[in-house]
């Protein structure tokens, strides 16, 4: 993985802001360019002033868990919605680089272009890290949509600003769907069809249940 961009992460809005725009020229969406054999699903948690980032590694297609990689840092960020990528961005990043093997395919439980300035933390890690990225949130940030129909791989286009920016898509027979949009040298026919591909009975994908289990477990331990 290559180093970061940035010598450090900005901790006021405006810079963060200005940080966004300028990675948001270095998005690639394209499709994949080769099928992968390792995908990572990450997630973030917090207790008292700390986060916690886990890194959840499986083999793909056959969804076997290979590794998981936990960081601890201080929240030094606020939160503030269409920021997420700057308070948990550092510890996601470093439970990345703890794992063994560098994923060919990461996913995050956030936005990837699906967001005001077109970078949320899949897009923005994604480029830092150079490494093909989805976001897969449960909630929308931005766009409007017709609701996709009730079956399992039923989906709708996500609208904003006039562009499509990524699908909803209905993970499981009569749930909630999720927002899924390319992070970063992905298409949204891909980003699509790998969220699928590892999502079994549960609404996530197995990487970031995982990832989310693990996350909200380290954060209850005294």
């Amino acid at each position: 993985m290559k180093r970061l961009d940035l010598p450090e992460w900005p901790r006021d809005t405006v810079r963060a802001r200005e940080v966004q725009i300028a990675l948001q020229k270095k998005i690639v969406i394209k499709p994949l360019r080769k099928i992968p054999e390792l995908i990572a699903g990450v997630d973030a948690a917090f207790f008292e002033n700390k986060i916690i980032g886990i890194a959840s590694l499986y083999r793909y297609p056959d969804l076997t868990p290979l590794q998981d990689s936990v960081s601890i840092r201080e929240n030094t960020f606020p939160y503030i919605p269409g920021l997420l990528s700057f308070r948990e961005g550092p510890v996601v990043i470093e439970a990345i680089k703890g794992l063994e093997t560098v994923p060919d395919l990461i996913l995050f439980d956030g936005q990837g272009i699906a967001h005001p300035r077109g970078v949320g933390i899949a897009s923005h890690i994604g480029v830092l890290l150079g490494i093909p990225s989805i976001g897969c949130a449960k909630s929308r940030l931005v766009g409007d949509y017709c609701e996709p129909g009730a079956k399992k791989g039923s989906s709708s286009p996500l609208r904003y600003k006039g562009k499509i920016v990524g699908s909803v898509v209905r993970s499981r027979d009569n749930v909630r769907p999720l927002f899924v949009s390319p992070g970063h040298l992905v298409d949204i026919d891909g980003a699509v069809e790998y969220v699928l591909a590892c999502t079994g009975r549960y609404r996530l994908p197995e990487p970031i249940r995982r990832a989310d289990r693990l996350s909200k477990d380290r954060s209850l331990r005294p």
